[in-house]
């Protein structure tokens, strides 16, 4: 994949809790983009199991952990509506050019969102494969009709997800540096099946 020069990806997630996939995306993301800006954020899609402020705070732990110089936390980008992520984003970087990375997941979602046609008109939607969740080309083309420009990343998340941790809490889905503030927390419940 070309990566525009002085492209920025934006990486916005519930991190409800960060999983070993986040790990994952947000290291590649460093290899192929000069700059990787992630947040928590509310997604309007979903119902969030602890507060924004808890999600942010493991997210910052996960970003410490990775610790590489492209990568860092905007917590001010957050918002439920991407199109206001997108706002702020120019108004910090009026000169860059964004991709805006989703997982495969996601990719049905893109054309639903709040003035799809303005995002997609504003930034490249750069999509990391999840394993156990294929796109297909009819996802794409309701991207492409609204002008949107796709990018799929070189590389595969693995199977690793935040609602799978929810269901069944396992300190082996999550970054070991996240343990000691959930269970200190007692978030999720973590505590209880130690």
């Amino acid at each position: 994949m070309k990566v525009k020069i002085n492209s920025i990806a934006l990486f916005g997630t519930s991190a409800d809790p960060p999983t070993l996939g986040h790990e994952a995306l947000l290291s590649e993301l460093t290899k192929i983009f000069p700059k990787v800006i992630t947040w928590a954020s509310d997604n309007p899609d979903k119902k969030h199991q602890i507060p924004l402020l808890k999600r942010t705070q493991l997210l910052r732990i996960l970003v410490k952990k990775i610790s590489h110089p492209k990568l860092e936390l905007v917590q001010e980008l957050s918002s439920p509506r991407t199109i206001h992520t997108l706002k702020k984003a120019f108004q910090l970087w009026p000169e860059a050019n964004f991709s805006f990375v989703i997982g495969s997941d996601l990719t049905v979602q893109v054309p639903k969102w709040l003035k799809a046609k303005s995002i997609l008109n504003k930034a490249t939607i750069a999509i990391a494969m999840r394993d156990g969740w294929p796109i297909n080309d009819q996802q794409l083309e309701e991207i492409k009709k609204l002008g949107g420009q796709i990018d799929l990343l070189p590389f595969h998340i693995p199977e690793s997800s935040s609602s799978k941790f929810r269901e069944r809490p396992q300190e082996g889905l999550v970054p070991q540096e996240l343990v000691p503030f959930l269970l200190e927390e007692n978030l999720y419940g973590l505590s209880k099946i130690r």
